[in-house]
C-alpha cells in the first residue's frame, strides 16, 4: 500500500504526536509511506493532486524520537508524487493550530484532499465531511442527551444571561480552537467581559456548562470505523488529569495520562455518536468525556494513541493501519464504485 499523511509542517511534528507513530507502524508494516505539509500540496493541470512529500525512512529503531529526526533531516531528499501513486492519504493536519501568517493553511488539507479522494484516492477522514467538521458547531448537531448545555455567540450580554442561568459557572472557549487553547472557567463575572471580547475578536464563542466531574480531568476514547478502538480486548482509552489549579487536561498543557475503565456510560455515549460518524465518513475519532457528557470530538488529528499504547502495552496503531488495509483491499474489489465516506468507515 501506498499512503500519504499530510501534517501541518514536517519540521513542528513532534516525537509524542500519533502521526509520528503511525507513519512508522506503516513502514514496519511494509508500506511505502509519504509525509507532506499542506503547504507542498498542488493542483495539477491533468486534475491531480501533487505532493513534494518526505518518503518515510526505513529504520528498525524502536525509538520514535530518532524515526522523527530521520524525516525531519532537512537534508532528506523530497519526492514529487502524485495522487495516482496513492492507494490512501490520511489527513493528520489541525487546522486550529493554522494562525497569523499562515490562515490559508486552515482548510487546504481538506480541499486538495477532496481532489485527491475525486481522483481514486481513498481520504481519511472524509474531506467533504471535514469541511463541516473543523470547528466546534459540528458537534451541536449530535443529540442533546451527550452534550453540555451550550450556546454559541459573540455577544457578551447573551453570554452574561446564560452565565446567570447556570448560576455563575460556567466555561467559554473559541468556536475553532484545540488543545485546550483559550479554554477559561468562569465562576465569577469580574473577568467575563474581557473575555468574551476577547475571543470574539477573532470568532464566535461558546459558552458550556460546567460539569462538577471536570475537576478529574476527562477520558479520552479514541474510536475507528464509528466503534471503540479495541486490541485483545483492551479499549483505546485514558483518563487525562489535568494540572492543579487548571480545567484543562490536554497532555500537552501538562495533563497527565493515567489509565481508564471503559464503563457503561463511556459505551453508551460512544455507542450513541458513533453512527453520525459513520454515516459521514469519520474513519478516526477522538472523544472527550466527562462525567456523562461529552465535552468535545477531534476529527481533524485525533490523538492519545502513543500514552495509551504506553499505558496498555497494546499496539493500537497496528490495528488502526491495518483497518486501512482491509478498506484498499474492497476498493479494489468495487474498483471504485464504493464511495468514500461509505469507504472510510467500511467495518470488515
Amino acid at each position: 500500500m501506498k499512503i500519504g499523511f499530510v501534517v501541518n509542517q514536517i519540521a513542528t511534528e513532534e516525537e509524542w504526536y500519533d502521526t509520528t507513530l503511525l507513519t512508522y507502524t506503516a513502514v514496519h508494516k511494509g508500506h511505502e509511506v509519504y509525509i507532506v505539509g499542506v503547504g507542498e500540496l498542488s493542483y495539477l493541470e491533468d486534475g491531480h493532486m501533487g505532493l513534494l512529500a518526505v518518503k518515510a525512512p526505513q529504520t528498525k529503531s524502536r525509538n520514535l524520537d530518532n524515526y522523527l529526526k530521520l524525516f525531519q533531516d532537512p537534508k532528506r531528499e523530497k519526492f514529487f508524487i502524485t495522487s495516482k501513486d496513492l492507494d490512501a492519504l490520511f489527513l493528520r493536519n489541525n487546522p486550529c493550530e493554522e494562525i497569523g501568517d499562515r490562515s490559508w493553511a486552515k482548510t487546504a488539507g481538506m480541499i486538495f484532499g477532496q481532489i485527491a479522494m475525486e481522483k481514486g484516492v481513498l481520504v481519511l477522514n472524509d474531506p467533504y465531511a471535514l469541511m463541516t467538521s473543523y470547528n466546534k458547531m459540528y458537534f451541536q448537531h449530535f443529540p442533546e442527551e451527550v452534550r453540555p448545555r451550550t450556546i454559541i455567540s459573540r455577544d457578551v450580554e447573551e453570554i452574561k444571561d446564560f452565565f446567570q442561568k447556570e448560576k455563575g459557572k460556567i466555561v467559554v472557549k473559541p468556536l475553532q480552537g484545540s488543545g485546550g487553547k483559550d479554554v477559561f472557567l468562569m465562576d465569577n463575572s469580574t473577568n467575563l467581559n474581557q473575555i468574551v471580547e476577547t475571543i470574539a475578536r477573532y470568532g464566535f464563542v461558546i459558552a458550556q456548562e460546567y460539569l462538577p466531574a471536570a475537576k478529574n480531568g476527562d477520558t479520552r476514547v479514541i474510536l475507528v470505523n464509528g466503534k471503540i478502538l479495541e486490541v485483545k480486548g483492551k479499549p483505546a482509552i485514558m483518563q487525562r488529569v489535568n494540572k492543579d489549579g487548571d480545567i484543562r487536561s490536554n497532555v500537552h498543557v501538562g495533563g497527565t495520562p493515567t489509565k481508564a475503565q471503559l464503563t457503561d456510560t463511556i459505551k453508551t455515549l460512544c455507542a450513541i455518536v458513533g453512527p453520525k460518524l459513520i454515516r459521514d465518513g469519520m474513519f478516526m475519532a477522538g472523544i472527550d468525556i466527562v462525567g456523562d457528557k461529552i465535552m468535545e470530538l477531534n476529527l481533524d488529528s485525533p490523538g492519545g494513541i502513543v500514552s495509551m499504547e504506553r499505558l496498555e502495552k497494546e499496539k493500537f496503531s497496528n490495528e488502526i493501519i491495518t483497518a486501512i488495509e482491509r478498506k484498499i483491499e474492497f476498493k479494489r474489489y468495487y474498483q471504485g464504485k464504493l464511495p468514500n465516506a461509505f469507504l472510510a468507515t467500511l467495518d470488515v
